[in-house]
């Protein structure tokens, strides 16, 4: 029996890419952004993107959608009881998956503290970490080749950190994902998360450092809500117009969208709202030492100082666990 071909990997040889050394790309976020504040930068560390989405599907459609229904049954009857009985319905189908998928923590992400200078990562619950000055990333580029994907350029970005007062316990932490990602793109994420910790928290395009916010607000606008995909069709049905003179500009695919945006609204705002409440309540599950130095008035002290103090690493094993051999 012929089994299917699994897809199979062309890996090339590693590239170093360091924190005081440019790389020639210009700096690039790639949707992974979770936060840029003055202080830290957060990317995402993988897992439960789809937060909210059960939510949003059961209380944005089904649920508005029931007591919508029950609603109208009401004002043409008068009958109350079709409206309490799509109450009893549908308002626990809209707290439920809320609580369910809020109370769960997400995975917390990494963090880069321009105040200490260091980077935190939470590992099954365990805090890992390393300084920035000195830091070292890795980016290897492969490919992706199988029957049913074809080849798939790919390349990965990982940094090393180790676990707080336990050195010998070592990760590399891939920063997005490296599917679909080329080496240009991964040297202008380094750019990205460089130009923040050297020159940030604001930047322009060459990663100089800049005190207006406008560059960094135009690569997060790159990746749109999805609740403003009704206004971005209304934007470009408005522009085919201009562009048409007024002719004949509406395609059956811009009606289906105008149809379907208002539709579809509701489930979009309310995977938005869960998923920032969920994210919200995780930013407090880190340990105390992480979180007051991403206060503004918090201590500066990086981690690796506090180890120092505690003699739980030596300056030969910090730069023996940074290097990258």
């Amino acid at each position: 029996m012929n089994t299917p071909e699994q897809p199979r990997s062309n890996a090339a040889s590693a590239i170093k890419l360091e924190a005081d050394k440019p790389t020639g790309e210009q700096p690039m976020e790639l949707f992974i952004t979770d936060g840029h504040t003055e202080y830290y930068l957060a990317l995402k560390a993988g897992g439960d993107s789809d937060r909210g989405l059960l939510t949003g599907v059961l209380a944005g459609i089904g649920g508005i959608g029931g007591i919508g229904l029950g609603l109208f049954s009401f004002l043409q009857s008068g009958d109350l009881k079709g409206l309490n009985i799509m109450l009893a319905i549908c308002i626990p189908l809209c707290i439920l998956p809320f609580l369910w998928e809020t109370l769960r923590p997400l995975p917390l992400p990494i963090l880069f503290n321009r105040r200490t200078r260091e980077v935190y990562f939470d590992h099954a619950g365990k805090l890992f970490h390393t300084p920035w000055d000195g830091i070292q990333a890795v980016t290897n580029e492969f490919q992706l080749v199988g029957p049913s994907i074809g080849s798939i350029q790919s390349a990965s970005l990982e940094i090393r950190v180790w676990q707080f007062e336990k050195p010998e316990t070592v990760l590399m932490v891939s920063l997005g994902s490296p599917f679909g990602k080329s080496l240009m793109l991964q040297k202008s994420l380094w750019e990205y998360i460089r130009a923040y910790m050297n020159n940030g928290p604001y930047f322009d395009e060459h990663g100089n450092h800049s005190e207006s916010d406008a560059f960094v607000k135009s690569q997060l606008a790159v990746r749109p809500k999805m609740s403003d995909s009704f206004k971005r069709t209304r934007e470009q049905i408005k522009q085919a117009k201009r562009e048409a003179g007024g002719k004949n500009y509406l395609s059956g695919s811009d009606v289906i969208k105008l149809i379907l945006g208002p539709m579809f609204y509701p489930q979009d705002r309310i995977q938005e709202f869960t998923y920032s409440i969920a994210k919200r309540r995780s930013r407090n599950r880190w340990p105390s030492v992480v979180a007051e130095r991403l206060k503004a008035n918090g201590p500066t002290t990086r981690l690796v100082d506090l180890e120092y103090e505690k003699g739980a690493i030596s300056g030969v094993e910090c730069n023996a666990v940074i290097e990258l051999k």
